[in-house]
């Protein structure tokens, strides 16, 4: 399995962002939960559009079958009000064009982040980049690795640092400005 990085550039994300609503609303509404939800892909892609009319997700963990509970961002209720939009409440919000109301599969939501981070040239770039840029620009918003931490159900500061690049970026600015 390859590391996957954070989008740190909001310019970026901002162009990932365009670039996918041009294209499809499921893959942009996608790319959008996963960025401002902090969730794994595989607890987004089996969501419904009941759960999106909530102002929070409450989810059990595939990974972890933890019970979550995640309010949403304004800015996601906002851009979840109009997807939902004339959709039956027991609809998956990423529905797949195959079979009858089924989700897209990971390789399908993979597919799609890497069509988009072809777009804008980036690299290392998997479905968990999506709850990688979650926590690297909540972490730089709030400065709050306790918080963090709990969010992503980390053991420890260290590892939640690690996981969203935070220790990356002090090695490459260390690295910028070593000399001999």
């Amino acid at each position: 399995m390859n590391f996957v990085q954070p989008i740190r550039d909001p310019e970026v994300i901002r162009a990932i962002k365009k670039y996918l609503r041009e294209d499809n609303d499921r893959n942009y509404m996608m790319f959008v939960v996963g960025i401002n939800s902090g969730l794994r892909i595989s607890d987004i892609l089996p969501l419904r559009v009941k759960d999106a009319k909530r102002p929070y997700f409450s989810i059990r963990e595939k990974k972890t079958s933890k019970q979550k509970r995640i309010d949403m961002t304004p800015s996601l209720k906002k851009e979840l009000k109009w997807y939902v939009e004339g959709k039956e409440d027991h609809e998956f919000l990423f529905k797949s064009r195959e079979g009858i109301n089924k989700p897209i599969g990971r390789s399908m939501a993979y597919k799609i982040l890497r069509s988009a981070a072809e777009y804008v040239s980036l690299d290392e770039i998997g479905t968990h980049t999506l709850r990688k840029t979650f926590g690297y620009h909540f972490y730089k918003q709030t400065k709050d690795v306790a918080l963090l931490q709990e969010i992503f159900n980390h053991s420890s500061p260290a590892i939640t640092l690690k996981y969203i690049g935070i220790n990356q970026d002090g090695i490459d600015k260390a690295m910028k400005e070593f000399k001999i």
